[in-house]
């Protein structure tokens, strides 16, 4: 089959997880716990928390028909909003931590980790860091930048992520006239066995064009439904007023990302799974409307990720003025390794830089 990407969406790339919660696990998350609390006079053995930071979640079995008394039951309150403090980093303005946040089921992700994902699309170097290189080379580059977020925030164990654009918009409007094109299953277990190789989880991402998250999502199902892959929806090429992709910044609305947190949620019910993460990509008010409807559910953990490029000062004023004073849940921040440094001072933020967002973000995405 020969899969021809739009290059105008090309350019536009270029320039811009049956319980196992036994004991072992309990013992884990206590000791976490108490490395967190005393972290400022004794630290983290790293050795153990790189085991630990997957909470088991890629070794969990996918289980239907489940007895009540084996659902999943809600994490620690106490350790939970503990870490969501010192997630938002001392914000004085009143939004973050988010107020009145349900209380994960086990086996969340967030805020106890921090995901460091690669992003792209296999048929594409010019996507993003995930299709640029060979599986073995990208794994070397990704966990350098795993190491350099465990190193500048021992606090946080790092989980690494594939995250795969398995919807691409395109120029052509293609058969149906949708203007995007579903990758085939064979390129997503692709994905996923790439992911396998890192004991990573994956996301996959949707770009709708002219389609929308309610017919695209459901599609992704079977994959969806394993305890190891998450989503990932782009307004940026959700067109509502049916303009091609790529003239034009798209949207979602609250109505959309309820869509998608509910599906999910009725996912991790059905199957017992983790919590699922759902990553909204913003860089312009109008990408996400009616932000204060999206609701929370303890089954979806919601991160919008800051995806904007350029010079350090241009992101950091859009993470102000999209990310942090409109609060969701989770805020993730996008680093682009070729378009970032283009302009003085010709810098890519680190994650010591990162690190002092108030919020910090708990999901890095390098492209």
């Amino acid at each position: 089959m020969e899969v021809r990407f739009s290059l105008y969406i090309c350019q536009i790339y270029t320039k811009r997880e049956h319980l196992r919660y036994n004991m072992k696990i309990q013992r884990t998350a206590i000791l976490i716990t108490i490395s967190i609390l005393l972290f400022s006079c004794n630290g983290i053995d790293k050795s153990s928390k790189s085991q630990t930071s997957h909470y088991n979640l890629l070794n969990s079995k996918v289980k239907t028909n489940i007895d009540n008394d084996l659902m999943r039951q809600p994490t620690d309150s106490i350790l939970h909003d503990s870490l969501l403090f010192y997630t938002a980093n001392g914000d004085t303005t009143g939004l973050w931590p988010v107020k009145n946040q349900p209380v994960p089921l086990n086996g969340a992700i967030l805020p106890y980790n921090r995901v460091v994902a690669y992003y792209g699309n296999l048929y594409s170097k010019r996507m993003g860091a995930l299709g640029e290189y060979p599986p073995k080379e990208m794994w070397e580059r990704l966990n350098k930048e795993v190491k350099a977020w465990e190193v500048a925030d021992p606090k946080t164990p790092v989980v690494p992520a594939v995250h795969y654009i398995a919807v691409v918009a395109q120029n052509d409007p293609m058969s149906d006239g949708k203007y995007r094109m579903r990758m085939p299953a064979h390129q997503i277990d692709s994905a996923l066995n790439i992911a396998k190789m890192g004991d990573a989880i994956v996301f996959l991402d949707i770009q709708v064009g002219l389609s929308s998250v309610q017919e695209e999502v459901p599609l992704l199902e079977k994959y969806l439904s394993m305890p190891q892959v998450h989503l990932g929806i782009d307004p940026e090429f959700s067109m509502k007023d049916k303009s091609k992709p790529g003239t034009k910044i798209g949207t979602y609305d609250a109505e959309d990302i309820n869509y998608c947190s509910e599906y999910l949620a009725g996912l991790v019910r059905k199957h017992n799974l983790s919590p699922k993460i759902l990553v909204v990509h913003r860089f312009t008010k109008g990408m996400i409307t009616n932000y204060q409807n999206i609701k929370l559910r303890p089954e979806v953990q919601i991160v919008i990720n800051m995806d904007g490029f350029g010079p350090p000062a241009i992101k950091y004023s859009t993470q102000d003025r999209f990310i942090k004073t409109e609060p969701v849940q989770f805020t993730g921040f996008k680093l682009f390794y070729k378009n970032d440094p283009k302009l003085q001072p010709f810098h890519m933020l680190t994650p010591d830089e990162l690190l002092q967002l108030k919020p910090r973000p708990v999901y890095i995405q390098y492209q």
